[in-house]
């Protein structure tokens, strides 16, 4: 198949409402709009009331802590949003972060590597182990759920091979300072929160990747027609949700300070939890890195909140998995309305 590289033409990339023109991309934006106002408001009324029956959740030692473990959460959301916008899934993330993690400390550790190559080595790790998931999505043809369904198998098979299912120790001090450094009052793991979101904003709304990835998940084969390359920026979307999972990988082990095996073990329950509660839809052609984070902390201050109160990981689990549900109800009910096929 030959793919050119010319723009789509909008009037053949009907947005998901099902409705023609501007009225559908409207109606369609309005939606997004308002599961991303639910999501904050959500967040606003999950920290008022857990700021009241949780009297050490206002902490300021908590709030930190809070701060840096939504980072590794929210750096792999911002990726996955992109995912998810072109209608795929990464179920990888979790197994990719670990596998990242654990070379990158390993690089470190065994081979000299300074604080920056190391990081820039779990980053490559995560960025190989999506382009691998890209290409079996887009060249093999294998769905995205199988595809990265087996990169979360391989990658997390991969860990214990390199690990022994040990811990790895042994990075420089000076790794420390990405997950737990500060710059003045603000904690480095949030600073990497603003920078990626600004970065991957912007990739969003001002880059031709950004467009074909509304595009293609609007309508893949209307893409295709109009000249859209889907191959090759469907592989581009999974590199960038490996890498970024890579290097929220490498945030977690400077947390901890080592290379955990078990890390990331149900992680991408979390992150895709965030994308869609933020507003992405996962069938595909709407979803803003703004949603993602809001989705981002809400998980992580229902998480942070339920230890607060000593709840168990067990209900911890139950709940997230009860907000998907709600989350796509709410965003099939929304376009089957705009769509007209239900008053």
């Amino acid at each position: 198949m030959s793919e050119q590289t010319k723009a789509p033409q909008s009037s053949q990339s009907p947005p998901p409402s099902g409705k023609p023109g501007l009225l559908g991309a409207l109606s369609d934006r309005a939606s997004g709009a308002v599961s991303q106002l639910a999501a904050a408001g959500a967040l606003i009324v999950a920290f008022v009331v857990l700021s009241i029956v949780a009297p050490s959740f206002l902490t300021a030692d908590n709030l930190f802590n809070l701060g840096s473990q939504t980072s590794v959460n929210a750096v792999m959301a911002v990726g996955v949003t992109l995912v998810i916008i072109t209608g795929g899934i990464d179920l990888s993330v979790g197994s990719v972060a670990a596998l990242s993690g654990v070379l990158g400390v390993i690089t470190m550790a065994s081979f000299g590597f300074n604080p920056v190559l190391g990081i820039l080595a779990g980053v490559a790790v995560g960025a190989a182990a999506g382009l691998v998931n890209g290409l079996l999505v887009s060249v093999v043809g294998l769905p995205p759920f199988i595809a990265t369904l087996g990169m979360l198998s391989v990658g997390r098979g991969l860990v214990l091979i390199a690990t022994g299912a040990v811990a790895v120790f042994g990075a420089p001090d000076s790794f420390r300072l990405l997950g737990q450094g500060v710059i003045g009052v603000l904690p480095i793991p949030i600073l990497v929160i603003i920078l990626v979101a600004v970065a991957g904003h912007l990739v969003l709304t001002r880059t031709r990747l950004g467009r074909y990835a509304y595009v293609m998940g609007s309508n893949s084969e209307a893409a295709r027609l109009s000249g859209v390359p889907v191959r090759k920026y469907t592989t581009a979307v999974y590199v960038l949700s490996g890498a970024l999972a890579g290097l929220g990988g490498m945030i977690a082990a400077s947390r901890i300070d080592s290379g955990q095996p078990n890390f990331g073990e149900g992680l991408e329950l979390d992150v895709i939890a965030a994308v869609v509660i933020g507003g992405a839809s996962l069938f595909g052609g709407r979803g803003t890195i703004l949603g993602s984070l809001i989705g981002a902390f809400l998980v992580a201050v229902i998480r942070n909140g339920a230890v607060q109160l000593d709840i168990s990981i067990f209900y911890q689990n139950v709940l997230i998995g009860v907000i998907i549900w709600l989350a796509v109800w709410w965003d099939r009910y929304q376009r089957r309305k705009l769509s007209g096929e239900v008053d």
